[in-house]
This record gives C-alpha cells, sequence and structure tokens, in this order.
C-alpha cells in the first residue's frame, strides 16, 4: 500500500523508486503484485500521466487510511511503551485490598495516565481465575501451585485480637488463650485457612470459642466490635486505622500470634504488560523504602 501510495502521489514509477530508496524495476513489480491480489487495474498504462483508474482511486482511499492506522498502532505501541497509556488489571478481596492501597498511591504518582482496575475475588479462587486472563496479577495470602503460577511475598501482616477501649481487657499488656473463654467472638462468615487455624488453636489449647456473632465482612466487624459488641480476631493490616485513632484496641494473645504473608501472584507462562511490569518495580521500590511489614521476595518453588 505504502509504495502504490507514493507511485499515485508521484504519478510516476521512476519518482516512487527515488522517493522509497528502490529500483524502478522492484516497484513495478509490487504494483503488478498488487493489481493480481485486488483482481483489478489499479493504473492507467497508457496515460502518460500516471492516472489511476476508478478502482485505483478507490483503493488509494483505503490504503491512506490504512497507513494513517498503522502510524496510529505505532504511535500506540510506544505509548503503552513508556507507560503514557495502558491498564492494570488486578484481583483481590476485601483484606487484601488494603495492601494495595498505599502501593496504587504510589504507582498512580509514577503513572497517572495507567487506567486501574481491581476486581474483587475470594483469594481461594484467584489462581483459578488468573487463567481466564480477566486480570494479570492477584493478591493470595497462601503459596500457589509453582509449576502454574509465580509469586513474590510482598507484605507481613499478624492477627491482632481487638476490644472496645472500655473492655475489660483494653489496658492488659498481655493476655493467654485460656483468659478468652468467656468472650464473644464477632467472626467473619466466610470459611479461610487463618480461621481453621484459629478453631485449632482454641481446641489445642481446650478452650472454648464462642463465635456467637458472624458477619459478611472486615468492616463490619470492626464497627460492631467498636460499638461495645464482643471481640474479634482479624488481621492487623484491615485495623491499622482504627488502632491509630484509639477506636479499637490490639492485646497480645501468646498462643494467636499468626503470621501471615501477602502475595502478588501471576500465571508462569505469561509475558506481563508494561503497566504490570511497573507495578511490580513500584512494590519493589515500596518495599526497599518503607522497610518492613512491606517486602519484595520471589518465592522459589
Amino acid at each position: 500500500m505504502e509504495t502504490f501510495l507514493a507511485v499515485a502521489e508521484e504519478r510516476s514509477f521512476s519518482r516512487a523508486a527515488v522517493r522509497l530508496h528502490r529500483t524502478q524495476p522492484a516497484i513495478s513489480q509490487v504494483i503488478r503484485k498488487l493489481e493480481e491480489s485486488v483482481g483489478e487495474v489499479l493504473l492507467d498504462r497508457a496515460a502518460r500521466d500516471g492516472s489511476l483508474t476508478a478502482a485505483g482511486e478507490l483503493l488509494r482511499e483505503y490504503a491512506t487510511r490504512l497507513l494513517a492506522l498503522r502510524r496510529e498502532a505505532s504511535s500506540a505501541m510506544e505509548e503503552l511503551k513508556s507507560l503514557e497509556r495502558g491498564r492494570l488489571q488486578l484481583a483481590a478481596n476485601e483484606y487484601t485490598c488494603l495492601y494495595l492501597l498505599p502501593v496504587l498511591d504510589a504507582f498512580r504518582k509514577l503513572h497517572p495516565k495507567i487506567d486501574v482496575t481491581v476486581h474483587r475475588s475470594l483469594a481461594s479462587r484467584i489462581p483459578e481465575e488468573l487463567n481466564l486472563r480477566i486480570f494479570e496479577l492477584g493478591v493470595i495470602s497462601f503459596k500457589p501451585d509453582t509449576e502454574q503460577y509465580r509469586s513474590v511475598a510482598v507484605y507481613a501482616d499478624t492477627l491482632a485480637f481487638v476490644v472496645n477501649p472500655n473492655h475489660a481487657l483494653a489496658r492488659a499488656k498481655r493476655v493467654s488463650i485460656t483468659d478468652l473463654g468467656e468472650e464473644t467472638f464477632v467472626a467473619h462468615n466466610v470459611p479461610s485457612p487463618l480461621r481453621r487455624k484459629v478453631i485449632e488453636a482454641f481446641e489445642r489449647h481446650r478452650t472454648p470459642l464462642h463465635m456467637r456473632i458472624e458477619l459478611p465482612s472486615i468492616e463490619a466487624i470492626k464497627r460492631f466490635v467498636a460499638m461495645g459488641n464482643g471481640v474479634a480476631l482479624v488481621p492487623r493490616l484491615t485495623v491499622a486505622r482504627e488502632l491509630e485513632t484509639g477506636d479499637l484496641v490490639a492485646v497480645p494473645v501468646d498462643e494467636l500470634e499468626f503470621r501471615r504473608l501477602l502475595r502478588l501472584v501471576y500465571r508462569r507462562n505469561m509475558k506481563l504488560s508494561y503497566a504490570a511490569t511497573a507495578f511490580l518495580q513500584t512494590v519493589r521500590s515500596m518495599a526497599a523504602e518503607a522497610g518492613a511489614p512491606f517486602h519484595y521476595q520471589v518465592e522459589r518453588g
């Protein structure tokens, strides 16, 4: 198409050859093959001014638009590489999304023209959903199948036993799990490995665990406990603001000091987009600058 337009604009095979830095026979061969491909004569060989036939005039319109689209596509690709455009697609649940917020804040300051979408998903489903290519990166709290996925440990969180500031245990420096047998726990009604570990810990220490209230979100749990209803065990990341403002108090429990690693995970056999690669670099930089609990450690199989 580029050769055809050059001939049409120069109205000469020889001048088109000079413009494109090719030989005249090469230009003639390209035009002949193009005519064979479309099944029409494009140039009026009888005319000395290199006039186009009706078919040539029609094709000229499309050729101009096609080359303009090619230039636009090339420009878009360059913008993609330079992060002047693009989309970052991630997945997280209610809890792990809280880790993403400060990292996304730093990422958006560096790359404000990248659109960001965080899909809400159960952590247990994220590895499987990565294969559907709805998103590139997911945040989970367990190590995935290393044959299918790559994972990077990015944040170390702990379990927090939280109470209302007026609760009898609020001023205790430490308590034992056996001190909690009479407490009413407000629990998350979504099954998880952490919930199972807590139940097993109470069973191991032969202490009753009264989960008399179950709510559908951590946000609801925090607010309910802050209102003076029972106690709760939640990831510390989820109550950082409430602990800072004093709406909740965290009391250390020796037997419940569980550590959780949050991980960024993606498919092993995929090439990450420029936006996702830049996001991982932001994660690495934040870990280096902020330190614990932020991390950046590529996990091996």
